[in-house]
């Protein structure tokens, strides 16, 4: 099975994450300015909420590569408590993007909030998340 790990972030949060998911799975978590050059059976998407909804970046990651991906699995930081599997599956479905509905969430620092997260145990949760998926999908 095809798998990948694309990211976006802001403050380094969801790439932590990332990488986390991509150790267990055996990639490299990528941005999401790198696109996928072959079909992936599993995406893992990371991402997170700024101003209420997904950067730009994520949107059109999922837009230009619908074609290569099968099954996305997102996984989402912030600091709001919100995570982004909504916003994704309404671009995903514009697309014809399958996605999972189960997801991961933890929350992410940032200014005054959530200090020190995603911490080790939220990564470590990331990558029992990891392995679930792959078992199950």
């Amino acid at each position: 099975m095809k798998t990948e790990v694309r990211y976006f972030t802001k403050s380094g949060n969801t790439k932590l994450v990332a990488d986390a998911i991509a150790t267990e799975v055996g990639k490299i978590a990528l941005p999401v300015s790198e696109p996928l050059t072959e079909y992936v059976d599993i995406l893992f998407l990371g991402s997170s909420m700024y101003k209420f909804t997904i950067d730009k970046a994520v949107t059109d990651f999922i837009k230009e590569n619908a074609q290569n991906i099968g099954t996305l699995v997102n996984f989402s930081t912030s600091a709001s408590g919100k995570s982004t599997l909504k916003k994704i599956k309404k671009v995903a479905n514009l697309y014809g993007v399958n996605v999972l509905s189960e997801e991961f969430y933890c929350f992410g620092h940032f200014w005054i909030f959530h200090k020190n997260r995603p911490d080790q145990q939220d990564l470590n949760n990331a990558k029992i998340f990891a392995i679930e998926v792959m078992r199950n999908v």
